[in-house]
């Protein structure tokens, strides 16, 4: 068959710090993957926003603000993304078509928002809960138990995840994984799908 593929996604909305360590251990591996950054934190950090777009990642939005997104109408959620995609364009040059809800919170207003904005909703299939910064290994096992074809992994910028991410990166391309953005990804699924829009692999 084709090969396996995954995408690795990295949500930023803080975590500034560890960040120049997790692209220096991307590029060490050659893997590239989805930062989904908030507006708010590229307004602050758009030194660092750019040179994730330059390094060879996909960006999409994880939203402005990082609100309840299930809270907002259709109205106020899209515009919180179209907040978001003016300070990213303006940034990066490049307007992301792929979007990450806070919370992972994708009620009816929220999908309908993301489709009148011109987005396609992404969410995650395989959750590291690295925000509660656990153990290394908690990290690790947690993805390398739960990883399957077409997963799609919800990372943060934590000091266990840079811990952890050089292990998780080899003992994936060992099981004979790609690492792929999600557009790549998802070309693949539409490949084989129904071409919907909200995935949760």
């Amino acid at each position: 068959g084709r090969e396996k593929e995954i995408a690795l996604t990295v949500n930023v909305f803080w975590g500034e710090e560890y960040l120049p360590r997790l692209l220096d251990i991307l590029a060490r591996e050659k893997v590239a993957v989805t930062f989904f950054i908030g507006g708010q934190w590229a307004e602050q950090f758009p030194a660092l926003t750019r040179e994730i777009y330059q390094r060879g990642h996909e960006i999409g939005s994880h939203g402005y603000a990082h609100p309840h997104p299930d809270q907002l109408s259709v109205v106020g959620n899209v515009q919180d993304i179209r907040r978001a995609e003016e300070v990213l364009v303006r940034i990066t040059g490049q307007r992301p078509g792929l979007y990450a809800p806070p919370y992972g919170e994708h009620g009816p207003a929220v999908l309908q928002a993301a489709r009148e904005a011109g987005y396609r909703t992404i969410l995650w299939s395989v959750d590291t809960v690295d925000w509660q910064r656990p153990a290394p290994e908690v990290i690790s096992s947690r993805v390398l138990e739960k990883v399957h074809n077409g997963a799609i992994v919800l990372m943060h910028p934590t000091a266990p995840t840079v811990e952890a991410l050089p292990g998780i990166i080899r003992e994936l391309k060992c099981r004979g994984y790609r690492l792929v953005t999600v557009s790549r990804l998802l070309r693949q699924l539409d490949g084989e799908g129904d071409g919907k829009t909200e995935h949760k692999v």
